[in-house]
Formats: C-alpha cells, sequence, structure tokens
C-alpha cells in the first residue's frame, strides 16, 4: 500500500509553488476586477451577422475597445456573447458586450456618445442595435465583495463546530480547523489561478467559492468519517498509519467522484464558452478549479496537517512526561 503521508511535503510544495506563483501576480500585475466590483458601465450591442469569425474574433475585440478608450478617454474591454432571438425562432446572434470600467458612471450623453461612435465606426446594421445599457456604482461592488467574505467567513464558523461536534472521538476541533485549513487551500489555489491569469472578479466566483467550500467540505468528511470508524477497530495502529489507511480505502470513491463532477462541470463551461453563455462560463470555469483542489486537498492537505498536529502533541506530552 502506498503511504501517502510519507510523501506529505511533495504534495505541500506543489499547494505552495501555485499559491506563490499568484501572491508573485499579485504583486507584479495586481487584483483584476470585473466591473461589478469595480465598477463603471456595461453597454451591449447587437453585431452584424457574420461580423465575428474564428480568425478575428481576439482582434475585433481589441480594435472596438481600442476605440472606446479613444472616444470616452476611459479605459474599457470587449468581449464578444452570444443571445438568442426572443421571436421564438431560437437562432442566436452575437453580442458586442463593452464594459467601460470607471470610479463614476457614465452620463446618459456619454453612454449615448459610445453607442453612436460604435455604430457609425463599425457600421452595425441592425434596425435597434443596442441591447442594454447598466451602470454600476463603486460601492455596491465593495457592498457585494464584503457580503461574500462574511458569507464564507460564516460558512468556516460553522464548519468548524460541526467537525468539532461530529468528531470528538479524534479531537473534533483540531480536526474542524485542519478541514477549513484544506478549504482555504481551495480557496487560495482558485484565487491564484485568476491571479496568474489575470481573470477577472466578479459575484460568479464568489458563489463558486461558496459552492466549492460545501463540496470541499464534503471530501474531507467522508475521510474523516472513515478515520473515526477505524480509530474504534484499530486502537493500537500508529495514527499515520491509521490515517493512511483510511485515506486509501476511501480513495477509489473520492476520485470518482471528483471525475464525474468535473466531467459535468466541463461540459457545462465548453457548451457555454462556444455558444457564448457569458454568466454559465464565469460560474463552471472556477468550479472546475475548486471542485479539483477540494479533491487534492482533503487526501494530501487537510488530513496529513491532522496527523502533523496530533504528532506534535503527542511528542509534546512526552516530552513533559
Amino acid at each position: 500500500m502506498v503511504n501517502l503521508y510519507t510523501k506529505r511535503n511533495y504534495f505541500f510544495i506543489l499547494s505552495a509553488i501555485i499559491i506563490l506563483a499568484g501572491i508573485v501576480s499579485y504583486f507584479a500585475m495586481g487584483f483584476k476586477l470585473d466591473i461589478q466590483f469595480e465598477g463603471g458601465t456595461v453597454i451591449e450591442l447587437r453585431a452584424n451577422k457574420g461580423m465575428f469569425t474564428d480568425a478575428n474574433t481576439q482582434q475585433l475585440q481589441t480594435q472596438i475597445a481600442e476605440f472606446v478608450t479613444k472616444t470616452i478617454d476611459k479605459p474599457s474591454s470587449v468581449q464578444k456573447s452570444a443571445a438568442f432571438d426572443v421571436n421564438g425562432s431560437n437562432s442566436s446572434y452575437d453580442v458586442i458586450k463593452i464594459n467601460i470600467g470607471s470610479e463614476n458612471t457614465l452620463t446618459n450623453a456619454e453612454v449615448t456618445t459610445v453607442e453612436e461612435a460604435v455604430i457609425k465606426e463599425f457600421k452595425l446594421t441592425s434596425d435597434d442595435p443596442v441591447i442594454s445599457e447598466e451602470s454600476v456604482e463603486p460601492f455596491i461592488g465593495k457592498e457585494i465583495m464584503q457580503n461574500g467574505l462574511k458569507a464564507v467567513a460564516i460558512a468556516f464558523a460553522l464548519i468548524i463546530i460541526y467537525v468539532w461536534i461530529r468528531f470528538r472521538v479524534m479531537s473534533g476541533l483540531s480536526a474542524g480547523v485542519f478541514a477549513v485549513v484544506g478549504v482555504l487551500h481551495d480557496v487560495l489555489i482558485m484565487i491564484s489561478v485568476y491571479l496568474i491569469f489575470q481573470i477577472p472578479v466578479n459575484e460568479s466566483f464568489i458563489a463558486a467559492i461558496l459552492t466549492v467550500v460545501g463540496y470541499s467540505m464534503n471530501d474531507t468528511i467522508i475521510i474523516y468519517d472513515r478515520i473515526r470508524e477505524n480509530n474504534r477497530l484499530l486502537r493500537k495502529v500508529p495514527l499515520p498509519e491509521l490515517v493512511n489507511d483510511s485515506i486509501m480505502q476511501t480513495l477509489n470513491r473520492s476520485i470518482n467522484t471528483v471525475v464525474t463532477s468535473l466531467i459535468a462541470i466541463t461540459t457545462v463551461y465548453i457548451f457555454a464558452k462556444v455558444n457564448g453563455i457569458v454568466s454559465i462560463e464565469e460560474f463552471s470555469f472556477p468550479l472546475i478549479i475548486g471542485i479539483a483542489a477540494g479533491c487534492y486537498s482533503s487526501i494530501f492537505i487537510a488530513s496529513p496537517l491532522y496527523v502533523m498536529w496530533k504528532e506534535s502533541q503527542k511528542k509534546t506530552k512526552a516530552v513533559k512526561a
């Protein structure tokens, strides 16, 4: 049987490398926030049929963004998405989504200026090319961010209390703390990936974090449950060996669960990516990262840290004795 506990340092180093890369990216490039958190204005225009192709999409998005920035003298980005006609034809069309980040939202006159300039410059031919206009004040984004962080903190506190009560036989408080450390590891991995690739953070990311907290904790609880059972049956077995056996006994279940979940979520992500459904794409992508990290942390982070803590307590008692 493979002894995962003796190889724990390799797993710790791998996680540390990813998180360290995220920290370096933060100081080098900063945290990229979406319009919901940064504040600004979002304008959606209907593109001409065939305007975007696989070959020119990236170039055309950049070209429109540079034109908008020059027109309004404010930073902007453009993303192509897709929408469906509401007349029952089920036909889809491309949408030009213009994000204009600003501490102050655009005035009605500025919004009109941008819309008219883009329609004229890129010759949009639809009878009514303006689909929607939305302005978000920066303080609203900050409030959403703060409430999201509070929700995560409350979830962590409730998890510790639950594990403390349920797993008293294996020192529930320390088990709960290291379960939360494992979940915190997953959140840091998700944030690091977003920092490294400079993906804008929005409310979908916060929702994905809360989803991953529950999923990752479920994975850890399965392992803790087996440790508790083995602890009653194999009292004379050293803790590192007992925990390693428990992990190996639940390994197939953990891997099968995460693989089937990732297949489903990845399928949803690819579907959303191909069809330009941005909201689903933005929610499913962080879920893929978080669920994979959750399975990893339950097996290779939370359980080994729990054993290390218990072994250090044992040595401290022996020294005092």
